[in-house]
């Protein structure tokens, strides 16, 4: 199970959808599409994913969430029948993927994250990025350090990496998701005192990063308010 969120991506979900194809034969793929204007709906389609969507943008955790539901009935199922993991693409026991759609064709390289879990290294496998490409002077990334140290006692890499696996028990356990871009927080604290082990992993992977101009300052202030507002919540 793969959940990719998507806005205006149509340039890059094509090699994102073809990459997570190839790797993980199979997998059934659900884009997340919070309401794109560039046609990220119509490609995802065509490179054979599910498509939820709604006709107005909600943020990254509530269109996330809306996908999430779609595939809940299997992660149920799953544990209600506790099979043994099987492998990294479904099977008895099925992993679930979240990652973002602007990865392209370096998607592939989180198979690492399906095959952490199905192994039963951890139950919440985040990729780290082997190299850090953009970003500010590092306010909101250290408030999140802060707060899932704070909320759950774990250290973290990665605490606002997209690209996460989970195991069927953990999957359930962080729903619903936190709303807009305090998803990935919500989730490593609500994993973490369920009672699920964190492992993270350094992939090769690269995305389209926010840099230091006025519209990357803009996106991590909008950022910095999730974070406090999942940090509040989870008290």
């Amino acid at each position: 199970m793969v959940l990719v969120a998507a806005r205006n991506e149509a340039d890059r979900i094509a090699g994102t959808l073809d990459a997570l194809a190839a790797a993980l034969p199979g997998a059934r793929l659900v884009v997340a599409d919070d309401a794109s204007t560039d046609g990220t709906a119509e490609v995802a389609m065509v490179h054979g994913a599910e498509v939820i969507r709604r006709g107005r943008p909600h943020g990254k955790g509530a269109n996330m969430g809306a996908a999430a539901e779609s595939v809940r009935p299997a992660a149920e199922a799953a544990v209600a029948s506790a099979p043994p993991v099987t492998d990294a693409t479904g099977g008895a026991a099925p992993v679930f993927l979240l990652c973002d759609g602007d990865l392209g064709d370096c998607a592939g390289e989180l198979r690492g994250l399906f095959e952490a879990v199905a192994a039963g290294e951890c139950e919440l496998a985040v990729a780290t990025f082997a190299r850090r490409v953009g970003g500010g002077f590092g306010l909101a990334l250290g408030f999140a350090h802060w707060a899932i140290r704070r909320r759950c006692g774990a250290e973290t890499t990665a605490p606002i990496s997209g690209q996460r696996a989970l195991s069927a028990a953990a999957f359930l356990d962080v729903l619903p998701f936190a709303s807009g871009f305090g998803m990935e927080i919500g989730i490593t604290i609500d994993a973490v005192r369920a009672g699920h082990r964190l492992g993270e992993y350094e992939l090769e992977l690269e995305h389209r990063a926010t840099g230091r101009s006025l519209g990357g300052f803009l996106h991590r202030a909008r950022q910095l308010v999730d974070f406090i507002a999942v940090y509040i919540s989870r008290r």
